[in-house]
């Protein structure tokens, strides 16, 4: 991958309010071998392979987004370790001239297995989801996952030297609210970052009420402040993180904050969900169909091309939730983390 600014001959997608698109968050599976209360329900009905995108038409669609001036592609999931092949697709990827990063968020319990193969065929950096630090509580998030095989898939990336690592939490209040200092602590004192996100309403789930479970970011900082030395800092990781260093070492903290305080008047990302639909809006479900598009005409770049940017044209401004209404009946691995 190349670090060099795009070249004039590449064309960038522009959306209707001046927003350069140069994201894409790309999901490899809807499937996964946790199953987080927030993220899906208990009892779950996964898509059959026939209406999955292969490998080789995710990387015709990202060689096209790349084109088009993507500079940074996310591999998520579901649970992207969990899908055969990956180490393929992401040696695949990381070859397409002009894409700065490639990098991946995961759960992390798979990353002994894969963490130094990844590395070798071009990953750049990963974002770990850790929402707890109590195994019993880990247990009872996830449903069925082992805090010991989290914490393992965080040293297997350590020891490989990843750019970065960054800790994802979402907060729940009740549930594990209570950690975010322990959690900020780990993070520090392993030389990771952390970023704190709120819950979405993104599908119905039995396990709680959004509306009594939500934690503003806020509240968080606030907290943190009376025993971090915080200062505010404009690094940008190109995604929808805000991030305040903290003095004395070398983590950033940050709060992704879709209920309280909205990110999108600076949104550079879309999303293809593993069905190859390109959502425009986590919060909306405007889409383009790009898997019919790329079976019924495999190799027309250029149409594919024309489809895109005509999506990109119809990208909303902003998204609007409410915790106690779901208006988006998708669950988080069908959409892409």
């Amino acid at each position: 991958m190349t670090s060099e600014a795009p070249s004039s001959d590449l064309e960038q997608l522009i959306d209707p309010f001046q927003r350069e698109i140069t994201y894409l968050r790309l999901s490899v599976t809807d499937r996964c071998n946790l199953r987080c209360t927030y993220c899906m329900a208990d009892d779950m009905t996964f898509l059959p392979k026939q209406q999955v995108l292969d490998f080789d038409e995710m990387e015709a669609i990202a060689a096209v987004f790349v084109k088009l001036g993507i500079r940074k592609i996310r591999l998520t999931g579901g649970e992207p370790l969990a899908r055969n092949g990956i180490v393929g697709l992401v040696e695949s990827l990381s070859a397409l001239e002009g894409l700065d990063e490639l990098v991946m968020t995961t759960n992390g319990i798979l990353l002994p297995r894969y963490a130094r193969a990844l590395k070798d065929a071009g990953m750049g950096r990963v974002n770990i989801s850790l929402d707890t630090l109590d195994p019993e509580r880990y247990r009872a998030m996830t449903r069925v996952g082992e805090l010991q095989d989290a914490l393992a898939g965080i040293s297997a990336a350590q020891r490989e030297n990843f750019g970065r690592i960054k800790l994802n939490t979402v907060v729940l209040a009740g549930v594990n609210d209570d950690e975010t200092l322990d959690l900020a602590r780990f993070a520090v004192d392993n030389g990771m970052d952390l970023s704190f996100i709120e819950e979405m309403p993104l599908g119905w789930i039995s396990s709680h009420e959004r509306g009594q479970t939500q934690v503003a970011s806020e509240r968080i900082r606030e907290e943190l402040h009376h025993h971090f030395d915080m200062v505010p800092s404009d690094e940008n990781t190109g995604g929808p993180s805000r991030y305040l260093r903290v003095k004395g070492s070398g983590s950033k903290i940050g709060f992704i904050s879709p209920m309280t305080d909205n990110f999108c008047s600076s949104c550079n990302r879309v999303r293809l969900t593993v069905e190859g639909r390109l959502l425009l809006c986590l919060g909306n479900e405007d889409s383009a169909n790009l898997r019919d598009l790329i079976r019924r005409h495999p190799g027309d770049s250029e149409r594919l091309r024309r489809v895109i940017e005509g999506a990109i044209a119809r990208k909303p401004e902003r998204h609007y939730f409410d915790p106690d209404h779901v208006d988006i009946v998708r669950f988080m691995n069908a959409t892409g983390g």
